[in-house]
């Protein structure tokens, strides 16, 4: 991965994981992903929040690049884009890897220290 590419999915993952942050938002997206798509009114009643809370929430995951919305008649349907998701795993994924480089690295040092203290 390059270092572009990697500044472009940290930047993904700050805005999902803000928008992930909120307990209602988490809940709208699993709804999602359960029914393929919904609207928001149909969301609203499922959920302890009014229509226009959950308006305001989905914006949010769209903004975040989690959602996708698209126009059937007179309603939007809403549904869950993984790409999002899937660059902030990508981002975890590095973060994870270059810690454990680290240790890896902490421990053949502590390793040989030893080995010459002998």
């Amino acid at each position: 991965m390059t270092p572009d590419e990697r500044r472009a999915d940290a930047q993904q993952a700050g805005a999902v994981l803000t928008a992930l942050a909120d307990p209602t938002r988490r809940q709208v997206l699993d709804m999602l992903a359960a029914q393929g798509e919904a609207s928001a009114t149909a969301l609203a009643t499922r959920l302890p929040v009014s229509r226009q809370a959950v308006v305001k929430h989905l914006a949010v995951l769209d903004s975040a690049g989690l959602v996708s919305s698209s126009r059937v008649g007179r309603e939007v349907r809403y549904a869950v884009r993984p790409e999002a998701l899937d660059a902030t795993a990508r981002w975890m994924a590095g973060l994870a890897a270059d810690w454990d480089r680290r240790l890896a690295d902490v421990k053949r040092l502590a390793e040989a220290a030893e080995r010459d203290s002998l």
